[in-house]
């Protein structure tokens, strides 16, 4: 009786695993989960702007800049951005041929979820807080790792993405200098330090944009959303990814 006992639990076991996999998404694509904003409305570039070009895309550069000379570099930055990147079906496409994309706000620490895609061979990443980066390419490696450390670690712990032209999904945390990286799932960055590429001898800055790096290459994005947390920082909530169409 008791074999039989559970061999009927096995059996129901089975059956909720198999309808759960095929369970329809939790929500259309670019609608944020609860507690979180949503920063690709899914329609438009509301929300972003273009990235100064050189040496404007530096920071600490920025920072010593006119607001004469940064009115007059955003201007071209976006209409630099309007002629590269473009929304189709839902979906923020990049043609290769631009420059990287910024926030209009900065930010400070925060839970962020990406969904993002690359052609072969293809190569992006996300500048937190306007640092590069969290990296995203075609390599054996994987992506999310912090690519621009030298002195912490600057590589994912495993290889977690999916075959090239599919769907991944990033959920990232910052608070303070560290940043926890989870690929599908997949934790492979833990509680790192991330280095202030700018300033080397300096901490990473407070606050900043999220910039999606152009890298010569098509990309594209989706579902991008973010929860701002204290300035202190907040124990991970423990949500779950989105569900991605």
């Amino acid at each position: 009786m008791w074999r039989s006992r559970r061999l009927l639990l096995a059996l129901a076991a089975c059956s909720l695993a198999a309808v759960g996999a095929s369970a329809p998404a939790l929500a259309a694509d670019n609608t944020p989960p609860e507690g979180f904003v949503a920063l690709f409305n899914g329609k438009d570039l509301t929300g972003w702007k273009g990235l100064l070009k050189p040496p404007l895309d530096n920071p600490a550069r920025r920072a010593k800049a006119s607001p004469e000379e940064l009115a007059a570099a955003q201007k071209e930055a976006d209409e630099n951005m309007r002629a590269h990147w473009k929304v189709e079906d839902g979906v923020l496409v990049f043609d290769g041929k631009g420059r990287s994309l910024s926030t209009a706000k900065d930010y400070g620490d925060f839970e962020l979820w990406v969904d993002w895609k690359i052609a072969p061979a293809g190569d992006s990443g996300l500048y937190l807080r306007g640092t590069p980066q969290v990296q995203i390419w075609d390599r054996p490696e994987g992506s999310g790792g912090l690519f621009n450390n030298k002195t912490h670690p600057s590589k994912p712990s495993k290889a977690a993405d999916r075959p090239v032209g599919q769907w991944n999904t990033f959920y990232i945390k910052m608070v303070g200098e560290r940043v926890t990286v989870r690929l599908n799932g997949e934790t492979v960055v833990d509680d790192v330090v991330m280095e202030n590429y700018w300033e080397r001898d300096k901490p990473i800055y407070p606050t900043g944009p999220i910039e999606l790096q152009n890298h010569g290459n098509t990309l594209w994005f989706k579902n991008i959303y973010i929860r701002e947390l204290p300035p202190k920082g907040a124990e991970d909530s423990g949500s779950k990814p989105p569900q991605s169409s």
